[in-house]
This record gives C-alpha cells, sequence and structure tokens, in this order.
C-alpha cells in the first residue's frame, strides 16, 4: 500500500505542467538519436549534463528518462527502413524487420515493434515500481563494509559487461580510479595529483569528462570512420497498422520478450543485447512457421523490441536502489546524480522518495508519450537520415563546448572537455571501453570513504571485507565476474582445438 501510495504522489509530481514538457523534450529527443545510426543514449545525455546546473533535478531526471526509452524506440525505424541499427540493442530487429519491409510490410514491422516497446516498457515499468522497494529494504542493512564490497561489484561488473575484452576494461577501470584521486583527501585534507592547480582541488568536473568523453570523443571517432555510404531508405507503403493475424502472431512475443528483457536487464552482467538475442532464437523455436524466419518474420521484431524495453526498465533497478551501472548510458546517468551531489542506493530512496517515484511515474506516462509519436511521425524521421555527417558530428562538438563553458564559464573546464573527448576518442579508436573509466571516476572517491570507515570500526582489520557474510558473497561474486569470462573463452579454445585435430585427414 505503501508503495501505492509512493507512486500516486509521483504521477502527481509528473503529470505537472513543467516536468510533462520535460518529458516530452526528453522523448523526442531519444526517438531522435535513436534514429540516427552512431548517436545512441549515453550521448545524447551526455550532452545535456550541463543543464543540471540550471535545471531542477526531477525535470532533469524525467527528460533522461524519456531519452533512455526513446532511443530504444527510435532504434527500430533505422533497423527495419535501412538496415542499419540505431541502437546496439536494436541489432536483431534489423533480421527480420528489414525483410519485412522489402516485402512491402514496412508498417506492420513499425507498428509492432512501437506497441510491443509499449507493451513490455510498461511492464518493465510495473516490475521497478513493486520490486525496488524489497531490494531498498535488504541493502538498508549494508554497513560500510557492504558498501565498499557493492561498489567492488558494481565496477567489476560493468567493467566485465561493457567492452569485449576484459583486460581492457580493468585499463580503462584504473585509469578512472585515478583520475577519482585528484582533489583533496578528505580525511588528511592535503592537495593529491592537482600539480598545483587550483582549479582541480574540488576535483575533475564530472560534467566536463562525461560530455568529453561520451560526446565529444564519439563525434570524433565517427569523423574519423568517414562518411559510409548511405543505404536505400525503403519507403513506408500499405497498411500501416496490425491485421488480425499480425496481432495473433504478436501479443506472445511482446510478453515473452518482457519476461527475457527486465530480469536480465537488473543483472549486474544484464544488458539489452542478450535479451533480445534470446527472444528472437526464443520465437524461432515457438513459431509455427519458422519457415518464414529469415524471410521477415514478424514475430522476429514483436519479441526482440520487447525485449529491448523492457531490459530499459531492468537497468533502471540496480542503479536507483544499489547504485550500480550495468549500460554505459546508466553511467552517464550517474554523473548526473553526481552533479546534484546524490548518491544512487537504497537511501535515495529514503532522503529523495518524491525524486525517486516522480522518474518512476514519469517511465509510465514516457511509454504512452513514445506511442502517441512513434508512428505518426515516422516520415519526419526518415527525413533525418538526410542529415550530413559532418554537419551532425560538428553540432555535436559545438554543443558540447557552448554547455560546458555556460555552465561554469571555466576556460580551464573547456580544456579538460578537449582533454577528455582527445581521450575517448583514443579509447574507442583502441576498442577501450570508456564507461569503466567514468564509473570508476565516479565511484573511486565513495569507495575510498567506505573503505576507509570500514577500516576504523574494524581496527584496521581487512578481513572485515570478507568475513562479513554479505560483504563477503558481493566480492566473491565481483571475483567470479572476473574469473568466468576468460575460463569460458579458454575451453572455448580448447574444444575448437580438438575439434580441429579430429577433423584432420589420418
Amino acid at each position: 500500500m505503501e508503495t501505492f501510495d509512493a507512486l500516486m504522489g509521483g504521477f502527481a509530481a509528473a503529470l505537472q505542467p513543467q516536468i510533462l514538457i520535460y518529458g516530452f523534450i526528453g522523448c523526442l529527443l531519444g526517438t531522435l538519436v535513436g534514429v540516427l545510426p552512431g548517436i545512441g543514449p549515453a550521448l545524447t545525455i551526455a550532452l545535456l549534463l550541463p543543464l543540471t546546473y540550471k535545471v531542477p533535478a526531477a525535470a532533469m531526471f524525467v527528460m533522461f528518462a524519456g531519452v533512455y526509452y526513446g532511443a530504444m524506440y527510435g532504434g527500430s525505424t533505422t533497423s527495419i527502413l535501412i538496415n542499419t541499427p540505431g541502437e546496439s540493442a536494436t541489432v536483431v530487429t534489423a533480421l527480420e524487420g528489414y525483410k519485412m519491409a522489402r516485402r512491402g510490410r514496412a508498417g506492420p514491422a513499425l507498428a509492432t515493434a512501437a506497441i510491443g516497446s509499449f507493451v513490455a516498457g510498461t511492464i518493465g515499468t510495473l516490475a521497478l515500481t513493486f520490486f525496488a522497494p524489497w531490494i531498498v529494504e535488504a541493502a538498508l542493512r549494508f554497513g560500510p563494509a557492504e558498501y565498499f564490497s557493492l561498489m567492488v561489484l558494481s565496477l567489476v561488473a560493468v567493467t566485465a559487461v561493457l567492452g569485449s575484452s576484459v583486460l581492457r576494461g580493468l585499463i580503462s577501470l584504473c585509469m578512472g580510479l585515478l583520475f577519482g584521486l585528484v582533489g583533496v583527501d578528505l580525511q588528511s585534507g592535503q592537495p593529491r595529483f592537482t600539480f598545483g592547480t587550483a582549479e582541480l582541488l574540488d576535483g575533475i568536473e564530472f560534467t566536463a569528462a562525461a560530455v568529453g568523453l561520451f560526446a565529444v570523443g564519439e563525434a570524433l571517432y565517427l569523423a574519423w570512420q568517414g562518411r559510409q555510404s548511405q543505404s536505400e531508405v525503403l519507403k513506408v507503403s500499405g497498411r500501416l497498422w496490425l491485421g488480425k493475424e499480425d496481432w495473433r502472431r504478436s501479443w506472445k512475443p511482446w510478453l515473452r520478450g518482457a519476461l527475457f528483457g527486465f530480469p536480465i536487464g537488473a543483472m549486474p552482467a544484464g544488458g539489452a543485447e542478450l535479451p533480445t538475442l534470446l527472444s528472437y532464437y526464443t520465437e524461432k523455436k515457438l513459431s509455427r512457421h519458422p519457415e518464414e524466419f529469415g524471410q521477415g518474420a514478424i514475430e522476429g521484431v514483436a519479441g526482440p523490441e520487447a525485449a529491448n524495453n523492457a531490459s530499459a526498465a531492468g537497468v533502471l533497478m540496480p542503479l536507483l536502489t544499489l547504485g550500480i551501472p550495468t549500460s554505459a548510458t546508466a553511467a552517464v546517468i550517474l554523473s548526473a546524480f553526481e552533479g546534484y551531489g546524490l548518491q544512487p542506493g537504497p537511501m535515495l530512496f529514503t532522503s529523495e522518495s518524491g525524486l525517486v517515484w516522480t522518474l518512476i511515474a514519469s517511465l509510465y506516462i514516457g511509454n504512452v508519450i513514445l506511442l502517441l509519436l512513434n508512428l505518426p511521425l515516422v516520415g519526419l524521421w526518415v527525413k533525418l537520415l538526410s542529415i550530413p555527417a559532418p554537419l551532425l558530428y560538428a553540432g555535436i562538438v559545438l554543443i558540447s563546448t557552448v554547455g560546458v563553458y555556460g555552465a561554469s564559464n571555466s576556460v580551464f573546464d573547456v580544456g579538460l572537455l578537449y582533454a577528455f573527448g582527445a581521450l575517448g576518442y583514443a579509447m574507442r579508436r583502441f576498442d577501450f571501453p570508456v564507461a569503466p573509466l567514468v564509473v570508476g571516476l565516479i565511484l573511486g572517491p565513495m569507495m575510498e570513504q567506505s573503505m576507509r570507515q570500514a577500516l576504523t570500526i574494524s581496527q584496521g582489520q581487512w578481513s572485515t571485507f570478507v568475513t562479513r557474510p554479505l560483504s563477503g558473497s558481493l566480492l566473491l561474486i565481483a571475483a567470479l565476474l572476473l574469473a568466468l569470462p576468460p575460463l569460458f573463452a579458454w575451453r572455448r579454445q580448447r574444444a575448437a582445438a580438438r575439434q580441429a585435430v579430429q577433423d584432420q585427414p589420418a
């Protein structure tokens, strides 16, 4: 009952005209960046970070949520019409959606993607609403040792998941932790790694770092890749809605996709790519028309699109309740919380309950807004694909510069922006994940404080981190996340080598 009352209070705040306008803008921007290939929600939210200095927290996070959900919606448009996923989570959608469009069924493909996204997004938000308080209640029992272990798990999870190599992820994480040490030591009052620069006494400015890494770095990387050949944009012809047979073949995949998306998105090693793949292969196995897969099966669009939108609600679960980001977008949102002086986690539901429940209520409203926006504006989204790439990249760099300088009126912060932009470009160029660096920069100082408090309470006994059951369990999970992927890779290599030996002629 308390959850329901809190949610109703959230709706009362989210339905205020000012909050609704920010939510609408977020949904519109999110759909736009989802449509444009290469421009994702992490980059867009990073561009908007300077607004945290001017806009109230509730309105800002409602807009961020709209961007995140909208990007999941919008990515399906390019997957279906030009076979170019706007987001990594919509790669699977392109397998069947583009084939449907080539057969003159782009309308039903876009419709099942939009409705499936609405259904699964609502189911995921319902799960977030009623499961989050349980997790918070358990997490409120954490002490400093448990918080330290939880942050270690968060760092390891984002390192193991975001990137093709655990080693590269760890290098990125260590850079972030090193940058997090810059500034005045809160225990001794001594400056660390400031090199006599007064602007660094308060630490590295999160906004400049995040915008540089995600926005400027991404723009430089996309520009370095060069203009790629334009794909043929298929016209949306024929019926734009679902027929009776399409409804019958879509509603079960929508529900199954939601059941895949939310729990996997909520896991420390979750994300949106895995549930979309699982949904696609499940629908292929269960379909009464398996021969259509690869030729334009509507189930292959309905299930994965539902899964990726449910996973977006799942990603917000560990971020809000435990402070664990499981995607690059969540890492940028985490830096926004830091900008407002807020720490996501169980105490957020106590100290800023109004903000949290306004955000959750806005997810329901955003789902409705996106359903109303998506199909009527398909023609507009397609026209956006004709924007020249150089203008797009130059606009990103210009908006980043103006935003960071306007927020702080500091030339030093602009220098930081370009320094981190160059670093972000180099990391993408050599396949180093950026999110672990941002998470290390944000969580590093908090982890250090928790570690020192735990050691003070235990009188310097390091064993406190493993002898306390919950803390030890979290560290064990972190160790398994680091150890299991290389072990599985080694076993696959061994199996492949044995198979190669057996296949050799005698």
